[in-house]
């Protein structure tokens, strides 16, 4: 497999795991496995939460896949699971630390993306019980929140400009 592929399949898997992360929110995290979803739409009373254990159903396969690149040589499963890695990366990053600031100590962001993202959040939490939610994507949101994000932007730069 040649470096090339191997970043397209990284790249590939990174930008699926959104779609595989919204469909799994909507239809198992607000289905089934509500239970344990729970709690993270409910007032927060400690810093862990059963809605945690859902890092478990990518970190386990991202594990697997990697280590089985080690064991028995197969770049294309490393391509994939540290596609999947990156994206709980960033997911950890944008859900934990931008929106739900878990870990206090990094600036909050005001930047467009992060204002359409928390934007979006906040109506799906809006929701406390397992019917009837929206936005389930996590880096992806409706273009609507973009919009109204950057046109804030751009009225706080027009504002500055003419001071």
């Amino acid at each position: 497999m040649s470096f090339f592929e191997w970043i397209t399949i990284f790249i590939l898997t990174f930008c699926i795991m959104e779609f595989n992360a919204w469909f799994l929110h909507k239809y198992v995290m607000h289905g089934f496995l509500w239970v344990l979803h729970k709690d993270h739409h409910q007032p927060k009373d400690r810093w862990w939460q059963l809605n945690d254990f859902f890092a478990l159903f990518f970190a386990i396969p991202s594990f697997l896949l990697i280590l089985s690149n080690h064991l028995y040589d197969k770049p294309l499963n490393a391509a994939i699971g540290f596609g999947i890695m990156a994206y709980g990366a960033a997911y950890f990053f944008v859900h934990e630390v931008m929106i739900h600031r878990r870990l206090k100590f990094i600036k909050a962001s005001t930047n467009w993306y992060s204002e359409a993202v928390n934007a979006a959040h906040k109506v799906h939490h809006s929701v406390k019980g397992k019917h009837h939610a929206e936005n389930f994507g996590m880096l992806i949101v409706s273009m609507k929140y973009f919009k109204n994000a950057r046109k804030k932007h751009n009225g706080l730069r027009s504002r500055k400009a003419k001071t």
